[in-house]
């Protein structure tokens, strides 16, 4: 009881003298947002924007790279970057249009890069075309991380294939806990038409994880939008595709972001040379903002996640080259 009384008396004395009860060191800080993209065809590599609202994005380095593309077929198109527990931020990327395998880099602070190296993924499917736009996910219920990407077997899924178009994508991924070991590769999605892009979040509202993904469908009739499915496990089997949620425009790479009590799906309006966005709170009734969302000029296919302040703070301190 003694013990006590002498808590509540400093407390009351610390209240009136305007000193914090508790120390805040513990305290978690608010997040800043980042977004990761490519411009052009990907020569120059990894770009970085910020943002404080999660709308307007400003570039970092004066537009300049963060990291050259050193592996592959020498590109660095649709950078997905996510943060470990321990702090690592962990990137996978194209790395070529034709190439059999993905690029895999890590930072502990977006600023100097591990050796990057090449992921052979579908080396063991000879006649597989391409790995396209692979996103990487940490799953904290299985202490696992998912890498997802778009590959084309001709053959493989033959009532979606079409004379007109050469590719015919489905979803597939591996999943390792420490980059040194993966799991076979694997069918991770097949809604019933040619997809890609596809980028899972978790929805605690609801208990499920939500996936956004692209209908890449170019014949009999062109589809090109976003759509969302959802699951129970992040590493599904997901439902259904839901109907677009994008409009009468071509959209593509998805990334969705919490921004308060709303999620944010950014995308690439690839034919119209910029980026749209569409906004809900409930993953059911989205709301183009398109109007309202700027990011840097040239801007391609990239990851929206957000950060400790610090991080963003230490990043505007890289000058140009």
């Amino acid at each position: 009881m003694y013990f006590i009384r002498m808590f509540l008396l400093a407390a009351f004395c610390a209240v009136l003298l305007g000193v914090p009860v508790f120390a805040e060191d513990n305290e978690p800080e608010p997040s800043v947002y980042l977004f990761s993209y490519f411009r052009g065809n990907g020569e120059s590599g990894l770009h970085l924007a910020y943002s404080y609202d999660g709308l307007k994005w400003a570039p970092l380095k004066k537009e300049q790279s963060f990291l050259k593309p050193e592996i592959g077929s020498k590109l660095m198109r649709d950078p997905s970057i996510v943060q470990g527990p321990d702090g690592t931020f962990h990137m996978v990327w194209t790395t070529g249009w034709w190439d059999n395998g993905i690029g895999i880099a890590h930072s502990k602070d977006l600023i100097d890069w591990s050796e990057q190296t090449f992921l052979a993924v579908m080396e063991h499917e000879p006649t597989a075309r391409n790995c396209w736009a692979p996103e990487i996910y940490y799953d904290a219920k299985t202490k696992t991380y998912l890498i997802c990407w778009a590959t084309t077997i001709p053959g493989r899924f033959p009532q979606t294939e079409h004379p007109s178009d050469d590719n015919n994508h489905r979803m597939y991924y591996v999943a390792t806990k420490d980059f040194k070991t993966y799991t076979d590769t694997a069918l991770f999605y097949e809604p019933g038409f040619n997809v890609i892009d596809t980028f899972i979040v978790r929805d605690d509202k609801n208990d499920r994880y939500a996936m956004f993904l692209k209908n890449e469908t170019k014949y009999p009739k062109a589809e090109k939008n976003i759509r969302v499915a959802f699951a129970e496990k992040a590493a599904g089997p997901y439902g259904p595709a839901s109907e677009p949620i994008t409009g009468d425009y071509w959209a593509e790479g998805p990334a969705a972001l919490k921004v308060g009590d709303r999620w944010i799906v950014y995308f690439d309006k690839y034919t119209q040379g910029r980026y749209g966005a569409v906004a809900s709170t409930d993953l059911k009734k989205w709301e183009d903002i398109s109007d309202k969302v700027e990011f840097p000029r040239g801007a391609r296919h990239g990851t929206a996640f957000a950060v400790a302040p610090s991080v963003l703070e230490k990043l505007k301190l890289v000058r140009p080259d």
